[in-house]
């Protein structure tokens, strides 16, 4: 029988009767809930001695990431307050001056930073704690008694640590489960989390080149003339164009992206080859050989853990990877835990590219084969309509692009019949397309980025992306077999030559990823956590030796928040959470947060449901508007798809909005190909500002861009806002506007622009509040619009 249960039982008992046992019940009760001794020397011991255990030298955790949890104050009881009957009711006045000593005592402070809480903690905890003593209407026995005790001075203030740490820890459940935490979100030893692969010994081949090397054609041909095989890509466009290649040379292939699934049996029987998207390859089915394309980006901040669990996971004899030879040491490292050693074939280019001694200066001087690439969409379309005004055609290619769209203009850009002659595009031609590109022309050096970390860098392009780039020109398959390589500035000239010029930084580290295992342990011990919650926790807490570190997961926090209020399972709601949507298409993130609603309410999202939720059909683009809000459709289109493939029941349409996904895909395909004629339909309606930048305005800037650009390296986070700069006279006000969009500027740069602006003024006149003109009108920062 418990105390608890005791007390209520004696205390109802005659008054007489129970009046001499007062003291001794008092003190069983003292004994029976005191988890720690009560004089606070000895408390200090056992907490400095469990503290030092418990923390094994590991890093004090980010408490910033502690969400408090609500405990509600103690209503009346069903049985009467059982401590006031066994002592008397508490003076809420003499409480309130005990609590307030209690907290002021630098010992307690002390005392709770050995048990993990912080000087934030420690007050949160308080201030909890306060509250549900003085609004509870009855305690529990335990803790009144010692108020009591405390009250007619038969107890120490201290005495009431083991309470309050008690309700710390209802707030703050980690507290109560660190070393389990710790334990789950341990990354240090990856390798043991593929056991199917650590059973075999393979061998590991690294053909490592430049761009237009030969080195993909020669794994590829190791992988057509084994028994089975797996190609992994980094993308749709090359899972599909190996599954072509397979299927042509007479292998049978099938195709896994995260939104298709095509079969090349009859009956459906899994072929012995496949070609997939690196995140979606088995590490658990036998090969006997197995590609692994692009393997330098083991190191990308969102998407490098993908390739972390090919390297480690895959099971076949021979492993093939292709990629640079900066990843060359991190593989072999890697390679080293798992006892298997790597085989290193070097390859050089198969055609010459130069770096030009001129830039291209003006559109005037642009020949057939001219590829430019831009670094964002507000670019592309300045440069396409100047192309235009010029006489002449282009192809338009663009990240956001649907892939037949992309193929499509490539086609044209490739057919020699046809007029188009020039390329704009972005990087999104360094992997995935093949181009007759006889000169590269960078209209920018500089591309927002986002590092591991969910950080915002406006910085010159790597050595690795120049050359990635760069390297399209002058391929061995097209028709130009020198490459050429220049800017449109004269002034990014140098910069460009030294970049291409610089040696490759060595790889230092593979990206890893939380699992939904991993998650849902994590899960099990803070009940009450958001996913989003649990994310952050998870990797604060987790713990990666310097091989590793975790990847960047703001995408899968920002879905996670999205749908935090729609009631479904952990292991839905995190499958959700790993949908690729593009966060900037608001349409796209309003359709997530749908999809997840009928999720919850067991309502299948069928064909019909779906042709009224987008509208369909949807007319031709008029303008560059409409173009981007077909983009986001077929977006929405593909997350349909994506989750059908996880979830049968819900989305069972999944063949018919792949059939009107093609007709939409070609409704693109046509405002691509008129692309010119949105542009200047938007522009005469002031819907873009397309005026190109001229090259004094460049000029002018080029030394405050380059150097702020190495000052606000990893300092400014996505989606942060900022006004634009007070205009001296209001002459460069959309010039300000033009850099923002371009990613030129950032929220930094135009803060310090606009304070050597304001402490150049000599005019006397009033200064403005920062981001506000003179006039007291005021303009947001435009949203780099990058691809």
């Amino acid at each position: 029988m418990s105390f608890s249960r005791c007390a209520l039982l004696w205390a109802r008992l005659p008054a007489g009767r129970r009046a001499g046992h007062r003291a001794a019940v008092c003190s069983a009760l003292r004994a029976h809930v005191e988890p720690l001794p009560g004089a606070l020397g000895r408390v200090s011991a056992v907490a400095s001695s469990s503290s030092s255990s418990a923390s094994g030298g590991s890093k004090a955790p980010n408490t910033s990431l502690f969400v408090p949890l609500t405990v509600k104050p103690q209503g009346p009881s069903a049985d009467g307050d059982v401590g006031a009957e066994l002592t008397r009711p508490l003076d809420k006045n003499e409480v309130k001056k005990i609590l307030d000593k209690f907290y002021k005592r630098k010992e307690i402070q002390k005392l709770g930073a050995d048990y993990g809480l912080d000087a934030r903690l420690f007050h949160q905890a308080f201030i909890s704690f306060r509250n549900y003593i003085m609004q509870s209407h009855s305690l529990d026995v335990d803790i009144h008694i010692i108020l009591n005790d405390i009250c007619f001075s038969a107890a120490h203030v201290d005495d009431l640590f083991p309470f309050f740490l008690r309700h710390a820890k209802q707030i703050f459940p980690v507290l109560e489960c660190k070393d389990d935490l710790r334990k789950i979100s341990d990354l240090r030893i990856p390798p043991n989390w593929y056991p199917e692969a650590r059973a075999i010994q393979r061998k590991i081949i690294f053909h490592s080149g430049p761009t237009n090397s030969g080195k993909t054609y020669h794994a590829i041909q190791k992988y057509l003339s084994a028994k089975s095989g797996v190609y992994c890509g980094p993308l749709k466009l090359l899972a599909h164009e190996i599954f072509e290649k397979s299927n042509a040379a007479g292998v049978p292939c099938d195709l896994v992206t995260g939104e298709e699934r095509v079969t090349v049996e009859p009956d459906g029987k899994q072929a012995a080859h496949v070609a997939c998207t690196v995140e979606m390859c088995s590490v658990t089915t036998p090969y006997e050989v197995a590609v692994i394309d692009e393997i330098q980006m083991i190191k990308d901040p969102a998407r490098g853990w993908a390739w972390t669990r090919a390297l480690l996971g895959l099971c076949a004899e021979e492993i093939h990877l292709c990629g640079e030879s900066a990843a060359i040491d991190l593989v072999t490292e890697l390679m080293y835990t798992t006892g298997e050693e790597v085989e290193v074939r070097n390859y050089k280019r198969l055609t010459p590219i130069s770096v030009l001694d001129h830039a291209l200066e003006s559109l005037d001087n642009l020949r057939p084969g001219d590829c430019i690439v831009c670094f964002s969409k507000n670019d592309i379309y300045s440069v396409s309509r100047q192309i235009e005004i010029r006489g002449l055609e282009s192809a338009v290619i663009y990240g956001s692009l649907p892939p037949g769209t992309k193929l499509a203009q490539a086609k044209k850009f490739n057919d020699p019949d046809d007029p188009c002659k020039i390329l704009v595009a972005t990087d999104a031609i360094g992997m995935g397309l093949n181009l007759s590109i006889r000169r590269i022309i960078f209209y920018s050096l500089i591309k927002p980025t986002i590092n591991e970390k969910g950080e915002k860098e406006i910085e010159p392009i790597t050595t690795s992306q120049a050359l990635q780039i760069a390297g399209r020109a002058g391929r061995f398959s097209s028709k130009y077999k020198e490459g050429e390589v220049t800017t449109m500035n004269r002034e990014d000239l140098n910069l460009l030559k030294e970049i291409l010029n610089r040696p490759v930084d060595p790889i230092k580290a593979a990206g890893l990823h939380p699992t939904a295992e991993q998650i849902e342990m994590f899960a099990y011990h803070l009940p009450d956590t958001t996913l989003s919650n649990l994310i952050d926790i998870f990797v604060d807490f987790s713990q990666v030796d310097g091989q590793y570190f975790v990847c960047n997961m703001d995408d899968f926090k920002f879905s996670a928040e999205l749908i935090q209020h729609i009631p479904l399972s952990l292991r839905v709601r995190y499958v959700f959470c790993t949908a690729p949507i593009n966060k900037k298409q608001p349409f796209v993130c309003s359709s997530l947060l749908q999809f997840a609603r009928q999720y919850s309410r067991n309502e299948p999202l069928t064909f019909s449901w779906l042709r009224r939720y987008i509208k369909w059909p949807l007319l031709p683009p008029k303008n560059i508007k409409d173009l981007m809000d077909l983009e986001a459709v077929h977006d929405v289109l593909d997350l349909y798809l994506w989750l059908s493939y996880r979830f049968i029941d819900m989305f069972p349409d999944a063949s018919l909005i792949r059939d009107l996904q093609k007709e939409l895909d070609g409704i693109i395909q046509d405002g691509v190909h008129n692309i010119t004629k949105l542009i200047k339909i938007s522009e005469s309606h002031k819907l873009l500002n397309l005026e190109s930048l001229s090259a004094e305005n460049r000029s002018r800037l080029s030394g405050t861009l380059k150097s702020q650009a190495r000052r606000v390296r990893g300092t400014k986070t996505v989606g942060s806002k900022a006004a634009e700069p007070p205009v001296p006279n209001g002459g460069e006000k959309s010039l300000a506007s033009r850099l923002v969009q371009q990613g030129l500027l950032t929220a930094d740069m135009l803060k310090q622009l606009e304070k050597e602006w304001l402490t150049q003024r000599t005019d006397g006149k009033e200064r403005t509040e920062p981001g506000t003109y003179s006039k007291g009108t005021r303009r947001k920062k435009k949203e780099p619009d990058s691809d």
